[in-house]
């Protein structure tokens, strides 16, 4: 007989609910209009990586929204603790959420009396493991980064429309990613991921005034490269330079670091995973062990 499937916990406002049972008011403007905010967290080894620094970017979205999340940043810091703990998981993705709450049927957040907050943990699998050896390929689309005057790309709100549009033009494509372009034309993002290319032995990421989610993972490989001795530099590049690179890959805390080997029709490099990108991935993998045992 098949095992049976480990029974899932997730908190919801304040209590530990089972994963089959845990539901939010159809009236929750979260669900309504997007209106709240999230992340994604890693475990390892069931150490939670990273975790201040992602408690501390929920918290600053939520203050650039207004949104009051009800509990403080210590407390959130334990919640997120206990769902890794709870669920009994070793490597594990956690998903915090924070929505404007339950309103009524129109838009005003002052309708919402009191935010919704629920936690997820639980396994992920971004790509296919073959993708991480052999490369993925990519394509630009016509979907632009919203711009940061409309909506900063620093907050991680529930509102992924403009990702999900390149994502299905990407798919529509053939193509495992999407790269999409700021108001500007230069190369930002991927649909959930930051962008990396490796450059006449420079490693270069665009800048968060571009309109850049300001990745965690992003960070460590900024900081894991100039620990190496490696040139790195937050600044512009245009496609072209994205096209002629040596390397390229994406960041991300669901993704951790995949190289992308192809991008509209170009090959990068030789059409193989490039070398700093491999030495970046097996220290990555080292740090983010290392982080998680002092963690505990």
């Amino acid at each position: 007989m098949a095992q049976e499937a480990a029974k899932r916990w997730v908190y919801l406002d304040g209590e530990w609910v089972a994963a089959e049972s845990a539901t939010v008011s159809v009236f929750d403007h979260g669900l309504l209009y997007g209106d709240g905010v999230f992340e994604g967290i890693r475990a390892y080894g069931g150490r939670v990586f990273a975790l201040e620094a992602h408690v501390r970017r929920l918290f600053e979205s939520a203050r650039s929204i207004r949104l009051d999340i009800g509990v403080g940043e210590g407390e959130m810091a334990d919640i997120i603790r206990q769902a890794v703990a709870k669920n009994g998981l070793g490597d594990a993705y956690i998903r915090v959420v924070v929505t404007r709450g339950r309103g009524d049927l129109g838009l005003d957040p002052r309708k919402c009396p009191r935010p919704t907050l629920f936690v997820i943990a639980d396994a992920i699998a971004l790509y296919p493991a073959s993708l991480y050896e052999e490369g993925l390929t990519a394509v630009t689309v016509s979907v632009r980064r919203t711009a940061v005057d409309a909506l900063s790309p620093r907050v991680k709100s529930l509102n992924y429309l403009n990702n999900i549009l390149a994502k299905l033009a990407a798919t529509n494509a053939g193509k495992a990613e999407a790269i999409l372009l700021g108001p500007e034309g230069y190369p930002i993002e991927a649909t959930g991921e930051n962008l990396f290319i490796v450059r006449r032995g420079r490693l270069l990421t665009p800048p968060v005034y571009l309109g850049v989610l300001e990745g965690i993972t992003r960070a460590t490989v900024l900081e894991l490269a100039r620990a190496q001795g490696r040139p790195a530099a937050e600044e512009p590049f245009t496609l072209h330079d994205l096209y002629v690179a040596d390397e390229c890959f994406l960041t991300g805390t669901a993704a951790e670091i995949v190289p992308v080997v192809e991008v509209d029709g170009r090959r990068i490099g030789d059409g193989r995973p490039g070398p700093v990108t491999r030495d970046l991935t097996r220290a990555f993998r080292a740090h983010v062990g290392a982080a998680a045992a002092l963690e505990g």
